[in-house]
């Protein structure tokens, strides 16, 4: 790592730091430092060592190319969609469709877009098809023989990646949202159809005036999600 006269965050500190960005300035991201962040995030676990993620990097003319495909797909309404999997389990429940609800509206309050603004939702929900203005994109697929394991390595190797980027001054936003339009994300890329599209990761410099990269995002405590047994309390 080259010397810097800032020390390197801790883990907590990154932990605390990243969060998916919104918005992106259109400062250039140096190649040859993502693939120093990629090569430490080989070091992510993976059971078996299998080490299932596979990824596209792209900037310029072929992330250019898959904006316009996709683009082309959302003209057509619902008719155009290609999902490759339920991004959300169908027929969610509480609490964590009051999570989603929630984090939803913190965004667009954030933006000053009431409920009732439908096209300025819309609009703002459609960035989603730019990263942000990303210059970077990263997509993040495997094998179709791989089950629900290799997936969490997936995602073991992505938060590695987001933490990574925090640590070296960049910033992220994973988007499921590409998996919409799978079929078509992975024609441009060249993909076979043994491949399964996981999601994008939207990489560049965050805009750190804009509002949108700034609102509070919760987490519940921790008496929602741990059941502490045989300790003392």
């Amino acid at each position: 790592m080259p010397a810097t006269d800032t020390p390197p965050l801790s883990v907590t500190d990154a932990l605390h730091a990243r969060r998916s960005v919104r918005a992106f300035s259109d400062r250039p991201v140096d190649p040859a430092l993502l693939a120093e962040i990629f090569a430490a995030a080989q070091r992510a676990p993976s059971g078996g060592n299998l080490q299932p993620w596979q990824a596209v990097v792209l900037t310029g003319a072929p992330w250019d190319a898959v904006k316009q495909a996709v683009a082309a797909r959302i003209a057509m309404g619902r008719d155009g969609q290609q999902p490759e999997y339920d991004i959300y389990p169908r027929g969610l429940t509480d609490p964590w469709e009051s999570r989603r609800f929630g984090v939803g509206e913190a965004l667009y309050a954030s933006l000053g877009i009431p409920r009732e603004d439908r096209k300025g939702r819309l609009a703002q929900f459609m960035h989603n098809y730019t990263g942000f203005g990303a210059p970077v994109m990263l997509f993040l697929h495997c094998s179709r023989i791989m089950g629900p394991p290799q997936w969490a390595d997936m995602g073991m190797w992505l938060q590695s990646v987001m933490l990574l980027l925090v640590e070296r001054g960049l910033a992220s936003c994973p988007q499921e949202c590409w998996a919409m339009y799978g079929e078509t994300v992975r024609e441009t890329l060249g993909l076979g159809g043994d491949q399964i599209l996981f999601t994008g990761l939207a990489i560049g410099y965050a805009d750190a005036e804009a509002a949108v990269n700034q609102w509070p995002v919760p987490r519940v405590g921790l008496e929602e999600v741990i059941e502490w047994r045989g300790f003392d309390q």
